[in-house]
């Protein structure tokens, strides 16, 4: 059964980590604050490891002119005092595309393209914190078109 403590910094993890992802300050060191060095992501998009997970991110978001991420829902799991700990949370994800994918699609394309699904991760405690060491996205539902050359489900 997760603390009360850790359940509460696990939970602010995930919504910095949605609200850094959505505000795009990328500074040089940006994933030390949420990510272990060899942190694993999981997408549709594929899957990543470390620096490339890192690159792989941004350039996820960067196939759109804005995104909102919102979690709820989120559970927790780790023992008191432990060093791993996993998590699970919905998420809608909001994605507004550029101009320029909505100028070739036409003057009726959707501008927007939305995914409903889960997060999973599985977290490492540090000494600045609880980390991802492993983050899967699982999407359920989508509806709108992804970026020209993504699978619809991205």
């Amino acid at each position: 059964m997760t603390t009360q403590t850790d359940h509460a910094e696990i939970s602010m993890l995930v919504d910095r980590f949605f609200r850094v992802l959505d505000e795009r300050k990328f500074a040089a060191d940006w994933t030390r604050d949420f990510l272990t060095d060899d942190a694993r992501m999981e997408t549709p998009l594929g899957t990543s490891q470390g620096a490339e997970a890192i690159r792989a991110a941004e350039e996820a978001l960067e196939r759109y002119d804005r995104t909102q991420h919102i979690a709820s829902g989120i559970i927790t799991d780790a023992d008191a005092g432990a060093e791993r700990a996993t998590a699970s949370w919905n998420a809608l994800m909001t994605h507004v595309h550029h101009d320029a994918t909505l100028q070739e699609r036409g003057g009726d394309a959707d501008p927007l393209f939305t995914v409903g699904g889960r997060f999973e991760a599985d977290l490492r405690r540090t000494p600045d914190g609880w980390r991802f060491s492993r983050v899967v996205v699982r999407p359920i539902w989508t509806k709108g078109q992804p970026p020209s050359g993504v699978g619809a489900q991205s």
